[in-house]
Parts: structure tokens; sequence; C-alpha cells
């Protein structure tokens, strides 16, 4: 019995039982929940960078687009520009190579001038002074100058030796006598008388009126002869008929009385006369003839019709008006292109019996500029 008390195990004493520990899964939960929060910063941190890629992807997109637009803008505006300068570098070319021509045209030019002769010379002086004498006569109406430009070119041809010229130089004859043979107009001259008759209107005053210097004219009554005058009673007799003169006047009836300016109405009568001697100095600027001998003879008209012509001032200014009307101002001129046509036949028929002269330039080398004026001889030309 003692050994199998022995065999048996040793009774276990009950004891208290222990609490949980709950912390582990506190810490796990708290590892958890850690992870968690840092697991939506990392989500939302990458969202950003995400966001922030996706912006910079997109301004990226919009500065590729913009710099597509940029170059191909850049290259249409070169292309513009390459297709500019190579149009301005055609026209260079072209011009360079019109140059070219005219500068080739130019030396033969120079060469074959150089091979004229000294009638050839002479005879080109005398058609440009020829030209001139046109001018001067058909465009500026110049006596005297178209007379000198003649004579100067008679001159020159009685210098050459060419016996063509024969026929130029009769023509020419002919029409230094046919200038010779207008009395020049002295323009200049005219307008000062003109303007010299102005102020002697603007000069007169009321007492030269016609009414006014009638009255002044008033005849006296019958003065004794000479023969009266020697006895004492004749003399008293005088003395009494100039007393009696004095304080009566007799006037005829039978003309007509012309009406009496007032001071105001004088001065517009004066006004108006200096208006018909002003339309006389246009008419005699723009070689008017009619027009001037109009409006002399209006002036006359009026200067008779409202002034007294037995005051000095009135008839000196009458005459004055008289003599002027008389200018022709506009004489007829003659016609003196005979001698540049003949003396062109005769040029012509000199280069034709030489050759003719070197080629003409091309065309584009001939044509003018618009804003370049023509020489004075060739307008000279134009115009006879």
């Amino acid at each position: 019995m003692t050994e199998s008390k022995n065999n048996l195990p040793a009774p276990v004493s009950p004891s208290s039982p222990r609490p949980r520990r709950l912390w582990p899964l506190w810490l796990i939960v708290a590892i958890a929940v850690v992870g968690l929060v840092f697991l939506a910063l990392w989500s939302w941190h990458q969202w950003q960078q995400q966001q922030s890629l996706q912006q910079s992807i997109e301004h990226l997109q919009s500065t590729t687009d913009r710099l597509d637009r940029n170059y191909s803008q850049t290259g249409s505006q070169l292309d513009s520009r390459l297709q500019s300068l190579q149009a301005s570098i055609n026209e260079q070319q072209k011009l360079i190579s019109d140059m070219r021509r005219q500068i080739d045209h130019n030396a033969q030019t120079l060469l074959d001038a150089g091979n004229r002769g000294r009638t050839d010379w002479l005879l080109a002086e005398a058609e440009y002074l020829l030209r001139i004498a046109n001018q001067r006569l058909q465009i500026e109406q110049d006596i005297d100058g178209a007379l000198s430009a003649l004579l100067a070119a008679d001159d020159v041809l009685n210098q050459t030796d060419d016996p063509g010229t024969y026929p130029v130089r009769k023509q020419v004859a002919k029409d230094v006598m046919a200038l010779k043979s207008i009395e020049d107009v002295d323009r200049t001259g005219l307008y000062l008388q003109l303007d010299a008759a102005i102020d002697a209107i603007n000069n007169l005053t009321e007492s030269a009126l016609a009414l006014e210097a009638s009255a002044g004219q008033a005849q006296p009554m019958d003065q004794g002869s000479s023969a009266e005058a020697s006895s004492t009673f004749a003399r008293g007799w005088n003395q009494i008929k100039s007393t009696l003169g004095e304080a009566i006047a007799i006037r005829r009836l039978d003309e007509p009385v012309k009406p009496l300016l007032a001071p105001e109405q004088s001065v517009y009568a004066r006004l108006n006369m200096r208006l018909m001697l002003e339309e006389a100095q246009l008419a005699l600027l723009s070689g008017n003839q009619t027009l001037y001998e109009r409006a002399l003879a209006k002036a006359r008209d009026w200067l008779d019709t409202w002034y007294d012509g037995s005051h000095a001032p009135v008839r000196a200014l009458r005459e004055k008006l008289a003599e002027l009307s008389e200018k022709d101002i506009n004489p007829e001129l003659p016609d003196i292109s005979e001698p540049l046509n003949l003396l062109k036949a005769r040029l012509e028929g000199r280069r034709n019996a030489t050759g003719g002269e070197a080629s003409s330039p091309p065309q584009s080398e001939q044509s003018r500029s618009p804003a370049s004026p023509a020489p004075a001889g060739d307008k000279a030309g134009d115009a006879s």
C-alpha cells in the first residue's frame, strides 16, 4: 500500500487564475493603424506626384504644340522672305544686265561720236538752237529770245562746209525778217502804266464830278468889248456887269443834265473804274486783246459819265486810257518751224549717206523715267 501510494502523482494544490495579457493585441492594432496611416500618406503622396506628373506632361504637351505652331509660322515667314529675297536678287540681276547693255551702248555711242566730223557737231548745235527759237516764240512768246536763237543758229550754219544748209539759212533769213517786222509788246511797261492810271483814279476828288464842275463853269453875263473899257462909263458898266455875273449864273437847259453823285457814291465810282483797269491788267497778262480793249472802253465811258473832262487830271487820265486802248498786246506770231524741219531732213540725209548711226539701245534702255523731264530742245520741237 505504501508503495502504491508512493507511485501516485503528488497532489496539486489549486492555484488562482492569471489575468490575460492584451497588450500584444493592442500593439498589433497600433501597428496596423500606423501602417494604414502610413499607407494612406504614401498613397496620397503618390497621387500628388501622379497629378504633378500629369500636369507636367500636359504643360510639356502644350509647350510642344506651341513650339510646333511657332516653328510652322516661322517656317512660312522664312519661306516668304526667301521668296522675296529671291525676287529681289532676280531684279538686281536684271538691273545689272540692263546696266551692262547700257554701258556697252554708251561706249559704242562715244566711239561713234569720236568718229563724227566738225560739220556734224555744228549741225547738231544749229538744230538745238532752232528748237530753242521755236520754244521761245510758241511757248513763251519771247520775240527777242527767238530772234537771238535764230541769229545764233544762222551763225553756226555759216561755219559749216555743208552746201545742203543753204535752204535752211534762206528760211532762217525769212523768219528773222518776219520777227523783226513784229512790234514787240512791252507788257511790263503797259502794266505799270495801267497801275499809274489806277493811282490817278484814286486821287480824283469830288470837285472833279461832272455837275459840280459844270456849276463852276457858269457863264457870266456878256462883258463889254475892249473898246468900251476905254471910257469911264464903260469901266463902270463893266464893273456892274462883273458884279452881276458873280451873283447870277446862266446854265443851258437844252442839254441832258448828269445826276449829282453823293460823296460816298463817288467812292463807288472810283472803285468801279479801278476794277475795270485791274481787269485790263489781267487781260494784258493773258494776252486777251478783246477783253483788254473792252475793259479800257468801259473805264473811259465811266470817266466821261461821272467826271468833268475840263479838269486837268480827268483829261490827262482820259488821254492815257485812249492811248493804252490803241496798243496791240497780242500780235500774230509767224511760224518759224520750217528751218528746223529742213535741218532735220538734211541731218537724216547725212546719216543715210554715211550708213546710219550705231544701233539703238534696247527699248528698256531707251525708255525715260516718268519723273525725268524732257530736254528743252525736244519741247520746242514738239511745240513747232
